[in-house]
């Protein structure tokens, strides 16, 4: 017999439970990701947004809003900050305050919590007059 997980919720406490292979995978700017915890659980409120991605070139972009923490899962690579390489590796977490222009590069996997969260108008790719 299979052992399956079903999903929680409750909307009246916020409560959210989700697995792995029950959020949605998505193509981003940063690789592929699933929405953990996303745009989709508004009507729970959630003080963060959670996404594990697997990093595959992260372009540099800011947000004017939102922090981002990266925990670092499996691999390794380079996270830029502002212009600055810094290697990570498992275990491995980053704190990005808004306005820090960043991205990655090598294969990793990587815990993605935004704070409160990143809406799609709060994404900016960088240019030269980047913040």
């Amino acid at each position: 017999m299979e052992n399956s997980v079903e999903p929680t919720t409750s909307t009246a406490h916020g409560i959210l439970v989700r697995h792995e292979g029950d959020a949605p995978r998505e193509r981003s700017a940063c690789g592929w990701r699933d929405r953990l915890i996303s745009h989709e659980d508004a009507t729970f409120h959630p003080a963060a947004w959670a996404h594990a991605v697997d990093i595959d070139g992260a372009k540099p972009h800011y947000h004017l809003r939102s922090t981002e923490l990266y925990y670092v899962l499996e691999g390794q690579g380079t996270v830029q900050l502002d212009g600055a390489d810094h290697s990570v590796r498992a275990g491995s977490i980053v704190h990005i305050p808004p306005g820090v222009i960043h991205g990655a590069r090598g294969r990793m996997r990587v815990l993605v919590i935004g704070i409160p969260d990143i809406a799609d108008d709060d994404y900016y790719e960088a240019t030269e007059n980047s913040p």
